[in-house]
């Protein structure tokens, strides 16, 4: 009887071992399953953000409580730069990882010989962008707001078109004026859907477009990794229509700013309503979260960029190739991965994303990028891989004045050097960044062998391109 009880017990003994074993083998493999998922990709883009208009960049009155606390959970970055000083252009080298020179898209608008005027220019079929390289890969991929690198004739150009499984478009009125587009109408996928921007239930364009991203969570079952690419529009000079005119009320400031400021906050009351919401809902759990600006702050409408000191210390402004321009806030978190409340002097810029993005999804860059991944330097790791230089070119279709054309305008960060050309008869320009952040003492005649050198690196960094004057070894 007791070696019967003896083998009962070690019979149970066993079976509970087993039982166990499974438990944990079953959650071994949920937990690898899990952890070997693909991390999602939140892509926050602001329109027209200066340098200095967060918090966490110094901003001493705008209040932007949420992204100051996001920015506090990761990395920012000192040294990070937008792909140009203009919308169009910055957003094609941010999209294919190919920088200004070497895009099809230098200016907001080319010059079309078959039209005889300028046009929008948009990105070429040739040219992958961020979503066909992450879709291929199992992403679920989708876009909201301002895409700006299309040919509003072609709805192949569009975002819908060019990887995005979902994307809502807005659309800005045709610039030649023969293609009438309601710019508070979006379009869903390509076609225009029936809900239109309504000023008077929504405090921003912002709003509007935030509450039909959360529209779309709510109802999306997929559970593929998602990249999600939100592209906002404030503080951008056209969006004048905010249902929020109280803000700052307090405040002695002139209306034009206030409104400014008003605009600035509502996009980070904005933003803090989607990550909360993706957030409770389990949508956050491995995920890298991007905030970044697509050029610097602007002077348009009237407003006056040293009133909150919107570029910081930097001078220049959205169009300008100085600092004001193009150095933007940037900052990335993910939970586990990237050290809260750390900063980062590395020097990187929108060619950088494609690289970053493909290595987080654990897929291949296309061969197409000029970028390089700075994901070693978010994870705290040695950056064995630095860009020689940053080159940016940029075409604005100004009006030649004595056959100067001003509007061709390139820079170029090497180290601590920058070099700045307005036009394409004027010197080079020379700042030691290390010395002179504010670009105000141009150094050029104390180093004329450094200034021969970048001169050489304009021509070599910009190859000929269909609708755009300057480029290559030609326009010089």
């Amino acid at each position: 009887m007791a070696y019967k009880k003896s083998i009962l017990k070690i019979s149970l003994y066993v079976a509970n071992s087993l039982l166990f074993a499974m438990v944990i083998f079953t959650a071994n493999a949920q937990s690898n399953t899990a952890s070997s998922k693909k991390p999602n990709i939140v892509f926050l883009l602001a329109d027209d953000l200066g340098y200095g208009e967060l918090g966490s960049y110094g901003q001493q009155q705008i209040k932007t409580p949420f992204l100051d606390a996001l920015a506090a959970k990761g990395m920012s970055f000192t040294n990070f730069y937008a792909g140009n000083a203009l919308c169009a252009p910055s957003r094609a080298v941010l999209m294919t990882g190919i920088h200004s020179g070497h895009s099809s898209v230098r200016g907001n608008t080319g010059f079309y010989t078959d039209r005889n005027q300028l046009d929008r220019v948009s990105i070429k079929p040739t040219e992958i962008t961020v979503a066909e390289m992450l879709k291929p890969a199992g992403y679920e991929t989708i876009f909201f707001g301002k895409w700006h690198l299309d040919d509003p004739y072609y709805l192949e150009t569009w975002a819908a078109n060019r990887g995005f499984d979902y994307a809502v478009q807005g659309q800005w009125s045709r610039l030649n004026g023969d293609f009438k587009i309601d710019p508070d109408m979006d379009w869903v996928n390509g076609l225009m859907d029936s809900k239109r921007y309504d000023y008077d239930k929504y405090s921003c364009m912002d709003e509007f477009r935030t509450t039909q991203a959360i529209d779309f969570f709510e109802k999306r079952s997929s559970e593929k990794p998602f990249f999600l690419f939100m592209s906002y529009r404030v503080p951008h000079a056209h969006e004048i229509h905010i249902r929020n005119k109280n803000m700052y009320k307090s405040m002695n400031w002139p209306e034009l700013e206030r409104l400014h400021a008003t605009r600035i906050t509502l996009l980070d009351e904005q933003v803090g309503r989607l990550i909360r919401y993706l957030e409770s809902n389990g949508q956050l759990e491995n995920t890298l979260i991007i905030f970044s600006s697509d050029n610097g702050g602007h002077v348009e409408n009237g407003h006056d960029k040293d009133f909150f000191s919107s570029n910081g210390v930097l001078r220049g402004q959205k169009r300008d190739l100085y600092e004001g321009g193009i150095r933007v806030p940037f900052f990335a978190v993910w939970a586990n991965k990237i050290k809260a409340n750390s900063t980062s002097t590395h020097v990187a810029a929108f060619q950088d994303m494609m690289p970053t993005i493909a290595e987080v999804a654990g897929i291949d860059v296309p061969k197409q990028t000029d970028g390089i991944s700075l994901l070693p330097t978010l994870l705290g790791k040695s950056q064995q891989s630095i860009h020689p230089y940053l080159y940016w070119g940029l075409h604005l279709n100004q009006k030649p004045k004595d056959g100067n054309d001003l509007g061709f305008r390139q820079a170029i960060r090497q180290d601590k050097w920058k070099a700045v050309r307005y036009g394409v008869k004027n010197v080079t320009e020379l700042y030691d960044l290390s010395k002179d952040p504010r670009e105000s003492n141009n150094i050029a005649i104390k180093f004329p062998e450094k200034v021969l050198e970048f001169e050489a690196l304009f021509k070599q960094s910009s190859k000929p391109t269909e609708h755009f004057k300057y480029g290559g070894n030609f326009g010089f």
